[in-house]
């Protein structure tokens, strides 16, 4: 334990084993933990939970063991499961209700007392080494998501509140986000809505561009929607004179109101484009 106490330079001893003479690779693989715990963190603030985005304890774990091991087939398979974590489509999945903090606070002592068996041996395996921070990060990275999950404040009987999405949120101001979580297409049907975002979004009604209306977003077979999964299309009917249109929406859980816009050339007046 003097050794984590010291003010020498370098790792501690016991973390050799995994280090070895590759410093700068391993404060790489940190930077990394790092950032899928904020991210975590942050999705966390969202009502949203790691599921997939877990393999990147696995991924970590392997970069870890790569030098090691001497084994360069590790490095990809690691490499892949952080592109799986950071961005498969349902990576982080919302949750209905707080997480509970028992799981967490386990882990984080098995990873601190696999961490003290490490330190006391003299020449601890690699694999105990990486065991133990994988418990740690996987400990720290639930408690995050603990601390972090809104309040029970926003829910009713245990049960998540979602706002209320409706005609007056026509009225209301809405936010344009910085970045889409909606792209559109055209074709004969009309305009078809994507959900191009990584969750759910929250559909309150549209309106062609340019007309005070309020229609229902409907899919392909006419049934209203109430929610665009991602990845998940919705069909706007229009004519060929329409320009453009306008879609309120909410991602799950806020409190806003977002205002999606798409403007285009219509095809009865194709003949009149300028291209700048």
């Amino acid at each position: 334990m003097g050794a984590l106490l010291s003010g020498q330079a370098g790792p501690p001893p016991w973390l050799l084993p995994v280090v070895q003479d590759n410093s700068l690779y391993a404060v790489m693989i940190a930077v990394i933990a790092v950032y899928w715990a904020l991210r975590v963190a942050r999705e966390a603030r969202l009502g949203y939970l790691p599921r997939v985005a877990w393999w990147a304890l696995p991924g970590l774990a392997l970069l870890l063991l790569t030098p090691v091991l001497d084994v360069p087939a590790l490095l990809g398979i690691g490499a892949a499961f952080l592109l799986l974590a950071e961005f498969w489509p349902d990576a982080y999945r919302r949750s209905p209700s707080r997480p509970l903090s028992a799981w967490p606070l386990v882990s984080v002592l098995t990873g601190a007392a696999l961490t003290w068996s490490v330190i006391q041996a003299g020449q601890p395996e690699p694999v105990a080494v990486v065991a133990a921070l994988g418990a740690l990060l996987a400990g720290v990275v639930g408690l995050l998501g603990v601390v972090f999950y809104p309040k029970t404040g926003a829910t009713a009987g245990g049960v998540a509140v979602r706002p209320s999405l409706n005609f007056q949120t026509r009225w209301h101001r809405a936010l344009t986000p910085e970045w889409p979580d909606l792209s559109v297409t055209l074709s004969e049907q009309g305009a078809h809505l994507k959900n191009i975002s990584k969750r759910p979004v929250r559909l309150a009604g549209w309106s062609p561009a340019g007309i005070n209306a309020w229609y229902h977003v409907r899919d392909p077979d006419g049934r209203v929607m109430a929610e665009l999964r991602a990845g998940q299309e919705a069909l706007l009917p229009l004519g060929e004179r329409d320009s453009g249109v306008r879609v309120w929406y909410g991602p799950d859980k806020a409190q806003d109101a977002y205002l999606f816009r798409a403007d285009w050339t219509p095809t009865a007046r194709a003949d009149q484009r300028v291209l700048n």
